[in-house]
């Protein structure tokens, strides 16, 4: 019997977004081709997502299931491609190919089957992703270009951090300025898509050091784990605060910070050096920028950065771009048949 495969391809779910005065929209449709003290992280991500937002996330899901078949696929055809060519090298070898003309025959047009069935799912699989699509009118494409923009300047920041926890600490017993004790790690920032989603927009991208990373698209905000474990939440439900804060910069100044003040490793309440402590040091203050994420769904992101000024930037960018979403939103899912 002739080598064959059969494998029903179900076409991707393509997403649409509509962003003008008249109304933001969001269309899923097949097409023919403060300080938060303690722990600062996000809740599980699948109590996150927008219910508006849910057919958008389940084409990403299918696009993800459907690839890890067809990867599966190719390796299964490889391997069947593997053993037609030994058979048939073989069939050679004891010498029965030769009497029994047929044998190789009938292995030779599995192996032209089986690389057809390579090539075929390869393709399939190029094409299996989620498409997005984005229809700007040039007001609301002018604010995300400035959106895009102050994110670049943004990334360029020398030092990024993710600010993991933070508390309180004595100022007299610890004889330190501060009053605030921070844990973070350094994080990047970027311009880059999830794997199951292509589009003309890549997404901004915040690392996240203690949970799942954030991929900012126009109209919304993927909170992703894996493939499989991620949440999608409206850019208009994003609570962003930014300010500028004072830190006590034990470790060696990033070159664009600003140094805006003194103090001393042991210091007094009253700001002199604290005398009792031989080899008492200047240390300095720095001001540095700071981004704190949130949504009422459980979202809670704290980012520090070392240029203030372009997490200033970024944060009055995007609370315009964010007030534009707001003001033309009216979302419409709708779904043809496909899930």
């Amino acid at each position: 019997m002739a080598w064959s495969f059969s494998k029903k391809i179900k076409i991707i779910p393509g997403v649409q977004l509509n962003l003008n005065k008249s109304g933001l929209s969001t269309a899923i449709a097949i097409k023919d081709a403060s300080m938060t003290f303690g722990r600062i992280f996000s809740a599980e991500v699948h109590k996150i997502t927008n219910q508006n937002l849910q057919g958008v996330k389940e084409a990403i899901i299918l696009a993800h299931q459907q690839r890890k078949e067809l990867k599966h696929d190719i390796l299964s055809f490889h391997t069947a491609l593997g053993t037609s060519k030994f058979k048939r090298i073989l069939s050679y070898l004891l010498l029965y190919g030769l009497i029994f003309k047929h044998v190789p025959k009938n292995l030779t047009a599995d192996i032209a089957a089986q690389e057809d069935a390579i090539n075929q799912t390869k393709a399939a699989l190029e094409n299996c992703y989620v498409s997005l699509e984005v229809d700007f009118d040039s007001e609301i494409k002018g604010k995300y270009d400035n959106l895009v923009n102050a994110f670049k300047k943004l990334a360029t920041s020398h030092k990024i951090w993710d600010i993991t926890s933070a508390h309180f600490q004595d100022r007299v017993i610890a004889r330190s300025s501060a009053s605030t004790i921070v844990n973070k790690q350094e994080v990047k920032f970027s311009l880059r898509s999830i794997p199951d989603m292509r589009s003309n927009y890549e997404a901004l991208y915040f690392q996240n050091a203690n949970g799942a990373d954030l991929y900012c698209y126009p109209s919304f905000i993927i909170v992703y784990s894996n493939e499989t474990d991620f949440a999608i939440i409206g850019i208009d439900e994003i609570n962003l605060q930014q300010r500028a804060v004072r830190f006590t910069e034990t470790e060696a100044v990033p070159a664009d910070s600003k140094v805006i003040d003194k103090t001393w490793a042991k210091v007094n309440k009253n700001g002199t050096p604290d005398k009792r402590f031989n080899g008492n040091y200047q240390i300095p203050i720095v001001r540095y920028g700071e981004i704190r994420l949130s949504t009422p769904t459980g979202l809670n992101e704290e980012y520090e950065f070392s240029n203030d000024e372009s997490a200033e930037e970024f944060g009055n960018v995007f609370k315009e771009y964010q007030i534009a979403i707001k003001r033309s939103k009216t979302y419409s899912m709708s779904g043809k048949g496909v899930l």
